[in-house]
């Protein structure tokens, strides 16, 4: 598989779809407790993968515990191809609230758990999220935290290592001590402090995962935006998704949805190809300008 392949990315040594799936959102609300329909949120896994999708992002620390047990009772044993990635780094306390959980012994714990839940032997990509800041990347050492991570890739517990919610010096710093696989950090047509970031990883052929590509909890709103994708009759988020699919190859995207229906309508922003005059429109977007 060429890295030129518009649909396919490498992500380590796995080929993906560069549209795939994010789990998070098949929690509870404030990514805590079980969903209110167990059987939804497994029918919404089970229609990722028939539509095409070998990548699916989770975490153990989304639920806890749900998401990771949902994907296995839903699509348990995996199909082959599928490349389950998860993050590591954080825990939540009994009222929801994210911590950090960072030390040598915290993150060994942690994908044994992400092993046991998944019902895996070995996990694909592990990203470890840097919680310097929860807002977003703050310069700081992360050498510790790798170090312990590639000690326990040495033992075959973790395939590949990835970062998140990082900067570019660190994600340097990484690389001198493992090789890095991807990166997943906050970018999308409005938040794109990573411009920068994503050009250099594309050189190296590494992949990079935006999380809120759509804009998360506050979806993108935008008069140019709804001014492209009516005269392209789609939506605005099938627009911003499919910016993000042009906008660098190495750009791998994981929007997440509890829906059937919405997970059928993020999934069709593959086959949107916008042209030049729509991506000069949303050029003006950057920055917050609508």
């Amino acid at each position: 598989m060429s890295q030129q392949d518009h649909d396919t990315y490498l992500l380590g040594d796995r080929p993906v779809r560069r549209l795939g799936y994010g789990a998070m959102q098949l929690a509870g609300p404030g990514v805590f407790g079980p969903p209110k329909d167990l059987d939804a949120a497994k029918a919404v896994l089970r229609e990722a993968v028939a539509l095409g999708v070998n990548h699916i992002d989770t975490s153990d620390y989304y639920g806890p515990h749900v998401t990771n047990r949902l994907i296995r009772e839903a699509l348990h044993p995996y199909p082959e191809g599928l490349t389950i990635v998860t993050k590591i780094g954080a825990r939540r306390d009994g009222k929801g609230e994210w911590l950090p959980a960072i030390s040598a012994q915290d993150l060994e714990a942690a994908v044994h758990d992400n092993l046991r839940n998944l019902g895996l032997e070995q996990l694909d990509v592990v990203n470890f999220r840097s919680m310097l800041d929860v807002h977003g990347p703050a310069e700081g050492p992360l050498a510790e935290q790798v170090e312990a991570l590639a000690r326990l890739r040495e033992r075959g517990l973790v395939r590949h290592i990835g970062l998140s919610n990082v900067t570019m010096k660190q994600v340097e710093e990484a690389q001198r001590i493992v090789p890095i696989a991807c990166v997943q950090n906050m970018y999308n047509l409005v938040h794109r402090q990573d411009d920068a970031m994503i050009d250099a990883l594309a050189r190296q052929g590494i992949a990079y995962v935006p999380f809120f590509p759509l804009g998360g909890f506050t979806p993108l709103q935008s008069g140019a935006l709804s001014k492209v994708a009516q005269r392209l009759e789609a939506s605005p988020l099938q627009v911003a998704a499919a910016w993000l699919l042009q906008r660098s190859p190495n750009i791998l995207l994981i929007p997440g949805t509890s829906s059937v229906a919405h997970l059928r309508e993020n999934m069709r922003a593959g086959a949107l190809r916008l042209d030049a005059a729509a991506l000069a429109e949303l050029e003006d977007i950057a920055g917050g300008a609508a």
